[in-house]
């Protein structure tokens, strides 16, 4: 990967919706190569998707949260295809260290969290126990792939 495909990286993930005249013209291209270089960089797999950034706000979800948990040991698979499923979980990874996975849930309200961690969370296969943590406010959601990769 070279500079002039960083740069168009690192233009698109700051404006996806970047005609490819746009785009040529911000990092030095004409339109073709351009096309032809984002066209590489989807094939490699450096470009996964083009996704809209949307407000949580205006969609009425006020409450996130990070729940830490616990799983039985031959749950996961089953746990993974649970949380792949339901709308309020946007975010699991596995982890290690005292928990499995760290999930990031997104619900319109404190009553609906507690709806979910009470009614659903212990429902999904294999949950042992798990912590919650609440969201006061977002510092930072925004990073940049391209930054981090490039970060010493």
């Amino acid at each position: 990967m070279d500079r002039t495909d960083k740069a168009i990286l690192k233009a698109l993930e700051g404006d996806a919706r970047l005609s490819f005249a746009d785009l040529g013209e911000r990092v030095g291209l004409s339109k073709s190569p351009c096309w032809n270089r984002v066209q590489t960089l989807e094939a490699s797999g450096a470009i996964t998707g083009y996704h809209a950034a949307l407000s949580a706000k205006a969609l009425g979800i006020e409450t996130f949260a990070f729940v830490q948990l616990s799983i039985a040991f031959d749950r996961h698979d089953a746990f993974e295809t649970a949380v792949r499923a339901h709308p309020s979980i946007i975010a699991c990874h596995a982890t290690v260290g005292e928990s499995d996975y760290l999930l990031q849930v997104a619900t319109r309200s404190m009553a609906d969290l507690d709806d979910f961690l009470r009614d659903e969370l212990w429902r999904l296969p294999g949950v042992k126990r798990f912590t919650t943590t609440i969201a006061m406010r977002a510092v930072k959601t925004d990073g940049s792939l391209l930054a981090a990769a490039d970060a010493p």
